[in-house]
């Protein structure tokens, strides 16, 4: 029988940085692409570079990504003979796998069956004990009753592990410390995983105190040729979620690499697995590692293990899903250098990291290392998908040179308009524990507030800087480029990432200002400043920074870290003049979020009266005068334009004079 199956054109079932990743080696290959979208992805870059491209849904993932039938219609509308399913959505399900199968189309990945053996965490635990591959001590039974699953526990001994059998990502996990707290998180697991997967089962494992999570990367054909590349660390995690990976691991040597490898192999060979997969680890601190689970697919971390072994395994992937033998064996492995990658996500980090979404104001990658992404100045982020936005990864001839070619190359990035984890990432990166090799899955819960920590005299001299800025961007004198010294202080109002901010700036002519922030007197001089960068010297010291004006809402990034300033100068005067009238308006372009009083109350002089939310700030509009609600024209969700009044309060004299 042959055991050819060719393929010509292939669909891509994801979006973003990972659909474009398959596109650049399926059209080195010289493979036609097929991009799916769902309506929020109409104008994204992987709909624009591939050959061709198919809705397939609303925004919301279920109704477009995770939409098996409406994929499998793509393909046939297309014509495409095969699907890359990417990672994540439908890269390890074995209905989508199945579904190719019966649609007569080629599934780039393992079979249905190699899937459902290795999806579910209960069952793959059982069958890697079989293959003698060593595993957490722990309960994968079939009873899941609360009774059993408690008495499990105690028999494991705390700490104990929660995880949901068929989750992911942290989802349907907890980790229980004592008896008496074990129902609680027990329940909590089962609603989360019934909620994210359809199945509130769970297994039990004896918690690893402070482990390296370590992955080892498998290949293998149907031909029953089976290799492993190597390992990648990926201990720096927060929730359970991967942060920073690299490879090779600094924990582990060439022996302990060639066990574990041979551990791996033998695990994929038991299962006569096909494809890219990758077996995940614990690893204690005598030596000892323990399986945790089998990701079926593509890892997102793959591009570490690329840069140190030479190896394409997008190209793999396809070689092997067309039937052909792997073109390498065991022994032509070879690892040289090191390789570190960071996930750039669109989240707050100094608010609890919740996500975020918007429009990029701009977008600039470094080009001195790889980065894998999908943005754009201009481009959406929308709030229904994964929050990661790109991937930046660096090598170098050792683990030192890389890291240092990551973190300067995360402090050359300009992320604008969208909060990210770029300051965070490089925080981590910095940190003497990770620049050591130190880093276990504890690590940032250890160094959690070192990491998060603000750079007071960078952030001191950003806004320093945006004074300046705002007065250059916006004054008619330095416009025409005209040298001219206004020796009255100027005084600006200011917000910077939601936090009040008075300054004063006197323009001594030159592009040199005298700024006041805070009590601290800064000397900055303006030297050039062109399309989006600016060069300038404070105290001395010359830099640059990468800039965005949007009216009255300045993005600004200085030294890796972005400020959102939103200048209220103008508003501030205009409500100053009116005070006396009682009138409230508003201090920018913004939605209403809260209304804290009714017509008729009594008020105090600055007390909250309405709040509106502007570029993911919250702006609390108070009440100039101590009197009673005349009248309020803004109601909760109402879009309000800047200086439109959106409230009046009636002092007891202006009652009086009526």
């Amino acid at each position: 029988m042959s055991t050819s199956t060719p393929f010509h054109k292939i669909l891509i079932a994801n979006r973003g940085e990972i659909a474009l990743r398959v596109m650049r080696t399926a059209r080195a290959l010289g493979y036609r692409t097929v991009a799916v979208f769902s309506t929020a992805d109409r104008n994204a870059r992987h709909v624009r570079e591939a050959d061709q491209a198919v809705c397939i849904g609303e925004a919301l993932p279920a109704q477009s990504y995770l939409n098996i039938p409406a994929i499998i219609e793509a393909a046939r509308l297309s014509g495409a003979d095969a699907v890359h399913p990417g990672y994540g959505f439908l890269a390890e399900n074995e209905d989508f796998a199945q579904a190719c199968r019966d649609a007569g189309l080629v599934f780039i990945g393992p079979s249905p069956e190699a899937i459902v053996s290795m999806g579910n965490k209960a069952g793959a635990k059982r069958l890697m004990m079989e293959a003698g591959v060593p595993c957490i001590p722990g309960y994968q039974g079939a009873d899941q009753g609360e009774g059993r699953l408690h008495e499990e526990a105690l028999r494991i001994g705390y700490p104990v592990m929660i995880k949901a059998t068929a989750g992911g990502g942290g989802r349907g996990m907890r980790l229980v410390t004592s008896h008496d707290r074990f129902l609680d998180a027990l329940r909590s697991a089962k609603s989360e995983a019934q909620s994210a997967f359809g199945n509130p089962e769970v297994i039990l494992e004896r918690a690893i105190v402070e482990p390296r999570h370590i992955e080892i990367q498998v290949f293998a054909d149907r031909h029953g040729n089976a290799i492993h590349l190597g390992e990648r660390d990926c201990s720096v995690q927060r929730r359970h979620q991967k942060v920073v990976e690299e490879a090779p691991s600094p924990a582990v040597d060439a022996a302990l690499r060639e066990r574990m490898g041979e551990t791996a192999v033998a695990a994929v060979r038991a299962i006569q697995y096909e494809g890219a997969g990758t077996l995940e680890f614990l690893l204690d601190a005598e030596g000892n590692y323990y399986f945790m689970e089998m990701n079926t697919r593509l890892q997102v971390e793959h591009p570490v293990t690329e840069a140190i072994t030479g190896l394409d395994l997008v190209e793999l992937q396809l070689r092997v899903a067309a039937g052909e033998p792997l073109p390498i064996r065991q022994e032509d492995v070879r690892w040289i250098g090191h390789a570190i990658e960071v996930r750039l996500c669109a989240e707050d980090a100094r608010s609890g990291f919740m996500p975020q979404s918007g429009v990029m104001a701009d977008w600039q990658m470094p080009t001195a290392i790889r980065v894998e992404d999908a943005l754009e100045a201009g481009a959406e982020v929308p709030p229904y998908y994964d929050s990661m936005i790109a991937k930046l990864i660096a090598y170098g001839g050792t683990r030192d040179e890389a890291r240092r070619k990551l973190h300067s190359a995360l402090q050359d990035a300009v992320v604008l308009g969208v909060r990210t984890n770029q300051a965070f990432l490089a925080s981590c990166l910095a940190h003497p524990v990770f620049a050591a090799g130190g880093a276990t899955t504890a690590f940032i819960g250890q160094h959690g507030e070192a990491l998060l920590e603000v750079d007071e005299a960078a952030a001191l001299r950003a806004r320093a800087l945006a004074c300046a800025l705002l007065y250059s961007t916006d004054s008619p004198a330095a416009g025409n480029g005209m040298d001219i010294a206004h020796r009255l202080p100027i005084a600006f109002y200011m917000e910077v990432d939601g936090e009040a901010c008075v300054a004063t700036l006197v323009n001594s002519g030159g592009g040199r200002f005298g700024i006041s922030v805070g009590g601290q007197e800064q000397k900055v001089q303006i030297i050039a400043q062109q399309e989006g960068r600016v060069r300038f010297s404070c105290g001395g010291l010359m830099e640059s920074a990468a800039f965005n004006r949007d009216g009255d809402v300045l993005h600004l990034q200085f030294r890796g870290e972005a400020y959102l300033v939103a200048d209220l100068t103008h508003a501030a005067q205009t409500q100053g003049e009116d005070a006396s009238d009682g009138r409230i308006r508003a201090a920018m372009n913004g939605r209403v979020v809260a209304v804290h009083v009714a017509v008729g109350d009594e008020v105090r002089a600055g007390q909250p009266v309405l709040t509106l939310d502007a570029m993911k700030m919250e702006h609390v509009h108070a009440a100039p005068v101590t009197g009673r609600v005349k009248s309020l024209s803004a109601a909760m969700g109402d879009q309000i334009a800047v200086h439109r009044i959106v409230a009046e309060i009636e002092s007891a004299e202006m009652a009086q004079t009526a």
